[in-house]
């Protein structure tokens, strides 16, 4: 019969952890690869429509030459997180921020910029996982 000895319960909370950090790992890791690639394909939405018009008008090119090169950086903030998450992790949860600021000054997309806010909570939880 098994007790919940301290070294037990520890075994137990340290498996947890690593479950979690493998799970956050993944997620933060194909997410934004996925996102990132469908910016040049525009399969789940039309993403020039998110990019606020004052960011469009300082960039050069057109919205959708800005949605490339934001999923260029997309999919190398996943790739950052697949081999070194203690640092993607922060540079998924900087960009995660950057996506709330250009969403709430669009005014049209609150839910999603709230969406975004849990996203970052998770991109920091896995930093500091990644941290231990």
């Amino acid at each position: 019969m098994a007790t919940n000895t301290p070294a037990r319960v520890a075994g137990r909370t340290s498996d947890g952890a690593q479950q979690a950090f493998l799970l956050l790992r993944s997620v933060f890791t194909v997410a934004p690869i996925l996102f990132g690639l469908d910016k040049f394909f525009n399969l789940l939405t039309d993403w020039p429509g998110y990019l606020a018009p004052w960011i469009d008008g300082i960039v050069p090119g057109t919205a959708q030459q800005a949605m490339y090169a934001v999923g260029v950086i997309e999919i190398v903030a996943g790739l950052l997180v697949a081999v070194r998450p203690r640092y993607g992790a922060l540079v998924v949860a900087a960009w995660l921020a950057g996506i709330i600021v250009n969403l709430l000054i669009l005014g049209n997309y609150y839910d999603v910029a709230l969406r975004d806010f849990g996203l970052l909570a998770g991109a920091l939880a896995l930093w500091r996982l990644a941290s231990r």
